[in-house]
């Protein structure tokens, strides 16, 4: 005895094409573009948490090892020199640029002339400090984007596959589940593509301002500590590194 296909379909057995590949290949050319969308968007946003997540760990390394060695007690021009062309992360950056502003100056200052030229230094150090963060802040607004929008697009296509549900019992003039099946599932699709998106999207977003935020308030806490070594080897006397 043949089985009746809505019995059938409520009793879980299988229904042919309505694997996932199936459902994707087989959607309606609008669905397939918002999955395609989707799912390029889902690469996207794993490629930025990958090239952050890595960055942001070597450059916490980093930073930690030149702060023990700028607080060991070693001269700053001995450390300056220690340097040379190693210089490949924020602080380092940060504090050769002051150092060069500092060895640019002239060699002995008082009074005005002092303040100034380690105002100067801080500006520099500040203008160091705003680029590298740019640099590190490239790409991270575009997962607030992807976050934001995916589910709106998902969406887009769940209304679609419905849409084409409907027209399909309109032209069929049959409400069976085997007419109306496949254009919910590719839209309920389209709704997991558009979740399968935005929630690490959200979650790596918030994880990598705070730390990118932390860095920058680290970054800056050095830049007013080198101005205060500096004023504090100028009113020494000592000569310039």
């Amino acid at each position: 005895m043949e089985s009746d296909p809505i019995s059938s379909a409520m009793l879980g057995e299988p229904t042919a094409g309505m694997s996932i590949l199936a459902l994707a290949l087989e959607a309606d050319i609008v669905v397939k573009f918002v999955m395609l969308l989707l799912l390029v968007a889902s690469l996207w946003v794993w490629a930025v948490v990958f090239e952050k997540g890595f960055r942001l760990v070597r450059l916490r390394r980093q930073t930690a090892l030149f702060e023990q060695a700028f607080w060991s007690g070693t001269p700053l021009g001995e450390l300056y020199r220690r340097l040379g062309k190693r210089i490949d992360h924020p602080m380092a950056l940060m504090f050769a640029a002051g150092m060069e502003e500092w060895r640019g100056g002239p060699k002995a200052v008082s009074g005005d002339a002092q303040d100034r030229l380690v105002g100067r230094i801080g500006q520099v150090m500040q203008l160091t400090l705003e680029r590298e963060m740019r640099g590190l802040e490239r790409n991270v607004s575009t997962l607030a984007t992807i976050g934001s929008a995916a589910p709106f697009v998902g969406l887009f296509g769940t209304v679609w596959g419905i849409m084409n549900s409907f027209q399909s019992i309109a032209m069929t003039k049959n409400t069976t589940l085997a007419v109306v099946a496949p254009g919910i599932a590719e839209a309920l699709f389209a709704t997991a593509l558009g979740l399968l998106a935005a929630i690490p999207a959200v979650i790596a977003y918030n994880k990598i301002s705070t730390s990118v935020d932390g860095l920058g308030d680290r970054l800056a806490s050095f830049a007013d500590e080198f101005g205060v070594v500096v004023s504090r080897e100028l009113d020494s006397s000592r000569v310039v590194p």
